[in-house]
């Protein structure tokens, strides 16, 4: 019989052979965060930013160096506990409001 069977099992297809997906293919898709639709362009800001690696970028950037103080004026601010470097760099940053550095 050269027939085939009604009831011969469907062939295999291995899902490794998808189709190439291509620039073609991404350019059809929509853009969403979540399920709000967002602009190409505001979409793929949030995928790089979800892409980078390490830390996320700070505001304002602090240089870190070498400074001497007074033992009281270092004591004083550990004494205010966790924070205390923040709470000095706030000081000096009020300082400079209403005095000139030079």
């Amino acid at each position: 019989m050269n027939v085939k069977s009604q009831n011969s099992p469907k062939l295999w297809v291995d899902p490794d052979d998808a189709p190439e997906l291509t620039q073609d293919f991404f350019e059809q898709g929509d853009w969403k965060i979540g399920e709000q639709p967002v602009s190409a362009q505001e979409g793929a800001a949030a995928l790089r930013g979800a892409l980078s690696r390490g830390r996320p970028k700070a505001q304002g950037t602090k240089q870190a160096l070498t400074v001497s103080y007074d033992a009281e004026v270092i004591d004083a601010f550990k004494a205010t506990g966790t924070g205390w470097q923040t709470r000095m760099n706030d000081a000096l940053k009020d300082w400079l409001r209403t005095h000139s550095p030079a």
